[in-house]
């Protein structure tokens, strides 16, 4: 099933992120938590590129159609392009689907400058359009509501989101933040410059601090006062720094709800507990 099926049901819909395991860990140890998100009915669950650009590592397309065909949920195979050449996503795109998974999330993936880029694809809009003609697929593109960390600003980054949906992107999915002004501002503009994909708000409950930290300094995303002093109380109590942060992101999520809001795609961190916690929450309100 392809994703865009999903949308324009009158209803906002809710997706999960997973990742794989580490590379020191078999990947059936993922299954286990993909059984307990199937007990949550999300509409879909996608799947981090794990590969490293390494053409021979199925793990991501092996999960995501573990997900369509064992466990009968769409699933998004997320495919970064930046380390590899059209012939390796041409083995990336059959594999899918001799596999029955129809959607992917295109993705420029992060720029290591130890290690020389390849340049069959500049950008995730160039990945994107090349998918559309090759392949018979939903394709979902990534956004930054606080703007993306190498653009020279917002209007440069709008303008680069309208190419990629231009180029075939579909539906549209947020990179995690804490303030949904921020996301409300960045939606806002969007409809200015006539993007009218349906958009899902990317949310990451807070279960760690230095997690948390770690992937703010990768994304940009703001922490507002409110935030902040939730980690800074709990900080050192786990427990409850895990709960203090599931109440955060279900706070989140009734507001974006409350206000039209297309979908909700949660960052799991294969985490069951707080998924469950989060759905159960929010459930009678998509």
């Amino acid at each position: 099933m392809k994703i865009s099926s999903l949308f324009g049901k009158g209803r906002a819909i809710l997706s999960f992120e997973v990742f794989p395991p580490k590379k020191t860990s078999p990947v059936e140890t993922i299954y286990s938590t993909l059984g307990e998100l199937k007990e949550l009915e999300p509409d879909f669950i996608s799947v981090t590129y794990g590969a490293g650009g390494n053409a021979a590592d199925t793990t991501t397309c092996d999960i995501a159609a573990y997900i369509t065909n064992e466990l009968k949920i769409p699933s998004a195979a997320h495919l970064t392009c930046v380390y590899s050449t059209k012939e390796d996503i041409l083995t990336r795109l059959a594999q899918l689907k001799e596999r029955n998974v129809d959607n992917i999330l295109a993705l420029r993936g992060d720029v290591n400058p130890e290690i020389p880029r390849l340049h069959d694809f500049e950008y995730a809009s160039d990945l994107t359009a090349f998918i559309k003609a090759n392949g018979d697929f939903h394709v979902s593109g990534a956004c930054y509501p606080e703007c993306h960390l190498e653009s020279a600003n917002i209007i440069e980054d709008i303008q680069n989101l309208k190419y990629k949906v231009e180029a075939g992107a579909e539906h549209l999915m947020t990179q995690l933040f804490f303030d949904n002004a921020a996301f409300y501002d960045f939606y806002e503009k969007m409809q200015i410059a006539g993007i009218k994909v349906p958009v899902e708000a990317g949310i990451m409950p807070v279960t760690n601090k230095k997690q948390i930290e770690r992937m703010v300094s990768m994304c940009g995303a703001s922490l507002p006062a409110k935030f902040s002093k939730v980690m800074q109380k709990y900080e050192n109590n786990p427990e409850a720094l895990r709960d203090a942060g599931i109440a955060y992101a279900v706070d989140q999520i009734v507001d974006l709800l409350s206000n039209g809001v297309d979908g909700i795609h949660l960052y799991t961190m294969n985490n069951p507990y707080v998924a469950r916690k989060i759905s159960e929450s929010v459930k009678n309100l998509l």
